[in-house]
């Protein structure tokens, strides 16, 4: 099989914070010398593709903005074109913020405004900002949005709790679910991928570290997917989920396995 496109997660898959995983270079190089066109896609909300690759090469890797999605961008993508008009009230960091009032969005402080309400990773998030996100949610007409289903994240200090966990709290005293949760593996985030990409989804391969984001984006696709043990998925995760990856790696390096074969 000739493989023209790769999708690859960045964290638990590329770097751990600032530092290269070992064998990610090694990866990255065998992908080059094969052709493909890649992609680098993240469910972090909060940087954008720029500071992305500022990130990237601080760990070594030389990457075009152009190369990276996350989702920030697909959710900045998604609410504009379905939520122009609404007042939206972002349980949040102000990165995120920014990247939506930068496309033109407006976003409120007064949960009272809110037409909609956009749950994503907010490190200080407290009590009375689950309070406030109650309170807009008791108009069962305000539309719910997550950014991205991430639980946990691995950072350089050690996993860390992600958007889903926001996005879990506020639907938990709400007693609703969001009505649509962006980022990996969403319909959103899929056709954005199949976009920038443009290769034939059975001549790409998805690279990356979870099972309930990376490879059952691949699956959705119907891309050829590996998963590295490299992140967050473990051999438990692996043995109890419902996804199953095409091949399990040690690490990126491995990839070429996968080309050769």
């Amino acid at each position: 099989m000739t493989y023209r496109g790769v999708v690859l997660d960045v964290d638990g898959t590329v770097v751990r914070g600032d530092d290269p995983i070992p064998g990610a270079a090694e990866g990255l190089d065998r992908l080059a010398a094969a052709g493909c066109r890649r992609l680098f896609v993240s469910n972090n909300p909060t940087k954008r593709p720029p500071a992305y690759a500022d990130r990237l090469g601080r760990a070594g890797f030389d990457v075009d903005p152009t190369e990276i999605l996350t989702a920030g961008t697909v959710t900045t993508t998604y609410l504009a074109d379905r939520h122009a008009d609404d007042a939206l009230f972002v349980v949040g960091e102000p990165a995120l913020v920014d990247q939506l009032t930068d496309a033109g969005l407006t976003v409120v402080t007064d949960e009272r405004r809110a037409d909609t309400v956009v749950l994503s990773i907010d490190r200080a998030f407290d009590y009375d900002r689950l309070a406030a996100a109650l309170r807009v949610c008791a108009d069962g007409d305000v539309t719910l949005v997550g950014t991205d289903p991430d639980m946990v994240i691995p950072a350089a200090e050690g996993d860390l709790p992600g958007s889903g966990a926001i996005i879990n709290a506020v639907a938990g005293v709400a007693g609703r679910d969001p009505d649509v949760v962006l980022g990996k593996p969403s319909d959103p985030a899929l056709r954005m991928v199949r976009d920038r990409l443009d290769v034939p989804p059975a001549e790409c391969l998805v690279v990356g570290d979870r099972l309930d984001t990376d490879v059952a984006l691949g699956e959705r696709a119907g891309m050829t997917t590996a998963l590295v043990r490299t992140g967050i998925t473990d051999e438990t995760d692996l043995r109890r989920s419902d996804v199953s990856p095409d091949y399990v790696l040690d690490s990126l390096a491995e990839v070429g396995r996968i080309l050769d074969g």
